[in-house]
């Protein structure tokens, strides 16, 4: 390498990250180097990877050996479409769509596929014969009349000597981060890709493998302050009982940047019947879930209650606007970007109780009150949502612990929109104002029947109404419901401990760093 320059200015380039000539017969002189320099040094293979690959399984190496192919890659997975190989290879050497990239994609086939073009991250076996022929240097390159391009090269030249490229989806070995377009370039080069390595970052915390952090390399990276995101708080709900997931997400919120409060969710193993029977809760008469045909589960109270509390600081504190969050949750690429230009939005709206951010959505035809903004119908999850004061009110004067069921059947029902007109018909006041962002800027880490899916509802016991309390006094239930609007402290009457649950995180530089490369440790 020329020690003069820079390192990202060649002759010919007029702006940062410009792929000129000069540029590109760097690249190739620094990978054939590599390429003979392993060949010399009597290597049986070579890992030619790029700096902005993230091998987060740690056997991915031997894996990939194991297979004994010629040439192979792992699939690199990003936070779109983009990947490191192509199934199709036009007449002049360029990417072509195909069919089966988004089978290979995401893994609907699993396995090695031979494929013309591999690259960013790629194994050579070179105890072959023919791997002497490998080059990515076009002047070498037999019979090669493509583009001064590095991996085309590469490609077209094993190709004409019989050496056959892999793609491994079999197992995930890591990921990379989708490369600027040309838009990119001309807007910010710089800050697309800041925002680029963001979007990985926080698909890898998801997945349950954030990025391992050398302390020594701490203090290098910048974190931004944390903001309120034009909310008067965000309040995010966590089993004690699920520490991994807590700390995923104190993980991906100090990567946002968005000032927050936990609340120890209420575990269906605290509610006792005696607590059950102190709250005075009673569950919907011939309630039955309506996919599964069994009554509640004490998972399904405690998610309840859980939300019902919140529901109440938020009245005692008057708020305007407050973010619950549950922990289990994906957040969309660029979601600070994304949450600004939705919060511009849901401004110009008058009026409004409740605003879903993530959720499942049964029913189509949903009218649209803006360009991100819809008038949700039939929904499931409380994945993520906005929430004023005087909706908070609504859903607590609606007393929902005398009838209780699922919080995600009840907030359909106070907005009119539950198919169900039996359950309608507890609730005589369902105006509910509802809104929904769309697309959704949450969505669940985990579905249904996936790897690593874990339900803390469907996971708990069914709930015996025979410990209900009998008593189902009318006036007892309306000043249990005057309570939940009035008063500022819980008192006697607050067997789980309401105000202890309410904590500010303690992330630390330090704790950050430790949680990061325990939590790696761990998941892999």
């Amino acid at each position: 390498m020329d020690s003069n320059r820079t390192g990202y200015e060649y002759p010919d380039e007029t702006e940062i990250g410009q792929w000129t000539e000069n540029h590109m017969e760097h690249v190739i002189e620094l990978r054939e180097k590599a390429l003979v320099f392993a060949r010399e040094s009597g290597a049986d293979y070579l890992l030619m990877i790029d700096s902005d690959v993230y091998l987060t399984n740690p056997e991915s190496l031997t894996t990939l050996v194991a297979k004994n192919l010629e040439i192979c890659a792992p699939m690199l997975q990003t936070d779109g479409y983009y990947s490191n190989f192509w199934c199709g290879m036009t007449e002049d050497y360029y990417y072509k769509r195909t069919e089966d990239y988004s089978q290979i994609l995401f893994r609907e086939i699993t396995g090695c596929f031979s494929v013309p073009m591999i690259h960013t991250c790629v194994l050579i076996n070179l105890t072959l014969k023919t791997s002497d022929l490998l080059t990515y240097d076009p002047k070498k390159a037999e019979s090669y009349d493509g583009p001064t391009d590095d991996i085309i090269t590469f490609a077209v030249n094993a190709q004409n000597i019989g050496m056959k490229r892999y793609i491994c989806n079999d197992i995930q070995y890591g990921f990379t981060q989708t490369p600027p377009t040309k838009h990119d370039k001309e807007v910010n080069f710089i800050e697309v890709e800041k925002k680029n390595l963001l979007n990985l970052k926080m698909e890898l915390v998801t997945s349950g493998t954030p990025l391992p952090l050398d302390d020594d390399l701490e203090i290098y990276v910048q974190y931004p302050s944390p903001g309120s995101y034009r909310l008067d708080e965000t309040y995010v709900l966590n089993l004690e009982r699920r520490p991994e997931r807590r700390r995923l997400m104190e993980l991906s919120l100090k990567e946002l940047g968005l000032k927050y409060k936990m609340f120890k969710a209420i575990d269906y193993k605290e509610l006792t019947p005696q607590i059950i029977h102190d709250l005075h809760i009673h569950v919907m008469p011939k309630y039955e879930d309506p996919y599964h045909k069994r009554p509640m589960k004490l998972g399904e109270i405690g998610c309840f209650l859980s939300h019902y509390y919140i529901w109440r600081r938020v009245v005692l504190n008057g708020y305007r606007r407050v973010l619950v969050l549950e922990d289990d949750i994906n957040f969309v690429p660029n979601f600070k970007e994304e949450f600004s230009e939705f919060m511009d939005n849901l401004e110009r709206i008058f009026a409004w109780d409740f605003v879903y951010i993530g959720r499942k959505v049964l029913y189509d035809e949903e009218l649209s009150e803006s360009r991100n903004i819809v008038r949700p119908r039939y929904s499931y999850w409380t994945l993520g949502y906005i929430i004023s004061s005087l909706g908070a009110q609504k859903l607590i004067n609606a007393q929902p612990l005398k009838k209780l069921l699922p919080v995600d059947e009840f907030i359909p029902i106070m907005f009119d929109e539950h198919p169900n007109a039996t359950w309608k018909s507890h609730f005589k006041y369902r105006n509910l104002i509802a809104y929904s962002a769309s697309p959704l800027l949450v969505y669940p880490t985990h579905f249904t029947g996936q790897d690593g899916y874990i339900s803390d509802t469907e996971g708990s016991i069914i709930h015996d109404v025979h410990t209900e309390d009998s008593d189902n006094d009318e006036d007892e239930m309306s000043k249990l419901a005057f309570q939940a609007s009035s008063i500022t402290t819980y008192g006697d009457a607050d067997p789980l401990n309401i105000n202890d649950r309410f904590y500010e995180p303690k992330t630390t530089n330090e704790s950050y760093m430790s949680w990061n490369h325990n939590l790696y440790k761990t998941e892999l």
